[in-house]
């Protein structure tokens, strides 16, 4: 079973302070993401930025995406980004014209999907979702738990390259022990340290404990 991808989420409000947490802990991750609100704040500069810091690594960029698939697809990949997020309450359109650009987008999961859409989904060619936690519903109290795994092995049945997202932590790693995921997507946990390569490197050797 192959070892899942670490991808750090960059969310700050500045691409200064981005692009100094991306410094110590790009290096040490797989994939490194524009996240939704650094997205909003600096605009396509920050993949842009990253694609420089960055020019072997694979860059997201966490549109969440809900219309003009093929316009918002172009101006990421102009800007460099590899993998786009569409929102999963997007139409099937919009989806479709984002990939007719991207071919690396991601289906965002939060309440607006079910297991027919995510079947229309492959219809289409999209491969990959995120399974996703969001910050506020974390902050609700909720916690990953045997109903998340369910969910992200069935995504893996049919076919789908799924990341999981939401609150991630080391302890977490363990609860997908022998689950293919794709790519584990962690935010503060490695943004929010002090050291965030050491933090980085921790969720690294993490991983590699269970996926070899």
């Amino acid at each position: 079973m192959r070892k899942p991808n670490l991808q750090i989420a960059l969310d700050q409000n500045t691409l200064a302070e981005a692009a100094r947490i991306a410094h110590f802990a790009g290096p040490i991750v797989d994939i490194v993401e524009v996240g939704t609100i650094l997205e909003l704040q600096a605009g396509q500069e920050a993949i842009s930025v990253l694609r420089a810091m960055f020019p072997d690594k694979i860059i997201a960029s966490d549109t969440k995406c809900a219309d003009a698939g093929s316009t918002v697809a172009q101006n990421s990949k102009d800007a460099g980004a590899d993998l786009m997020t569409v929102i999963d309450s997007a139409t099937i359109a919009t989806m479709k014209s984002a990939k007719s650009v991207l071919d690396g987008i991601q289906v965002e999961l939060y309440s607006a999907w079910n297991w027919e859409r995510a079947a229309q989904w492959k219809e289409i060619g999209i491969e990959q979702v995120i399974y996703h936690q969001s910050r506020d519903a974390l902050l609700a109290g909720e916690v990953w738990g045997e109903k998340d795994l369910n969910i992200v092995k069935k995504f893996i049945e049919m076919g789908f390259k799924v990341s999981v997202t939401g609150g991630l932590n080391l302890d977490t790693i363990k609860l997908f022990e022998g689950v293919p995921v794709y790519t584990f997507i962690a935010g503060r946990a490695i943004t929010g340290q002090e050291d965030p390569a050491a933090a980085a490197q921790s969720f690294q050797d993490e991983i590699k404990k269970y996926w070899n």
